[in-house]
């Protein structure tokens, strides 16, 4: 479900940068809308088919029996192993683990018409404190092959509802040059706001960031893994610093979206 809810989404969010002397525009918590005002317009790409699973967008992509048992997979930091639960020909089940440990659980259900998918999860890949979870809802653009299951084909993102707060809730602080950010699932940095690389805790898709000041109410995160760029983020806050717009790049799956966060 990283492909629909963008776990990178959940610790990527602001910096700054400031002024020792007064508060920064930046400085304080932000609650995240997951709805975003932008989604991103590349489908994400499923096939449930003759007893195989086949993520086609995931990074890496997925390619596993769909027999309920926990199939190993590689080159993905937040699980090594992927089991497939079909329920009935309209629902399917998918449990994550790491290290023997269930990281992800993840329900979607396929309308009769097979026009929209909702999926309920929880998902603690990326958190050392309680999981997130929520509900959401996708549309379909492409049907799958004759004879596939109802979750075959093509679905753009539609709405996330009734997600924990941990999700949505990101603090930072500036300090000269400085910016500490922090939030309730337990990712975090300090770094300059220069641009150069800082360490990225509490993420095992994340190893480091930087962050840059573009202008007094505006700045740009860049995270990456193993010295390659995964995502950049661009803040920016409204002129009455109540809101924020941030503008996401994902370069693992190449799209876009736009988001919105509200000072709290």
């Amino acid at each position: 479900m990283k492909t629909l809810l963008g776990v990178g989404l959940l610790a990527a969010l602001l910096l700054l940068p400031g002024l020792a002397t007064a508060q920064n525009v930046f400085d304080g918590t932000w609650k995240l809308n997951l709805n975003p005002a932008e989604p991103p317009k590349k489908p994400d790409v499923f096939l449930l088919q003759d007893g195989m699973y086949q993520c086609k967008t995931c990074v890496p992509p997925i390619d596993v029996k769909a027999d309920g048992q926990d199939q190993k997979v590689s080159g993905d930091p937040y699980h090594d192993t992927v089991s497939i639960k079909v329920v009935d020909d309209h629902t399917m089940e998918e449990t994550d683990k790491k290290d023997g440990k269930i990281v992800t659980t993840t329900k979607v259900t396929v309308s009769p018409d097979g026009n929209t998918a909702t999926f309920e999860f929880s998902d603690s890949s990326a958190t050392n404190a309680e999981p997130v979870t929520g509900k959401g809802e996708a549309t379909r653009v492409v049907k799958g092959p004759a004879g596939a299951h109802a979750i075959s084909g093509s679905w753009k993102f539609g709405k996330m509802e009734d997600i924990s707060a941990n999700a949505l809730l990101i603090t930072y602080k500036v300090d000269g040059d400085t910016l500490t950010m922090s939030n309730p699932t337990g990712q975090g940095y300090t770094a300059k706001l220069d641009g150069t690389d800082a360490p990225y805790k509490g993420d095992p898709g994340t190893t480091s960031v930087s962050v840059r000041k573009l202008s007094k109410i505006a700045i740009e995160e860049t995270d990456k893994r193993d010295g390659k760029v995964i995502g950049i983020y661009r803040m920016t806050v409204a002129p009455d610093g109540k809101t924020m717009t941030i503008a996401i790049t994902d370069k693992l799956r190449g799209t876009t979206s736009q988001f919105v966060a509200e000072k709290q």
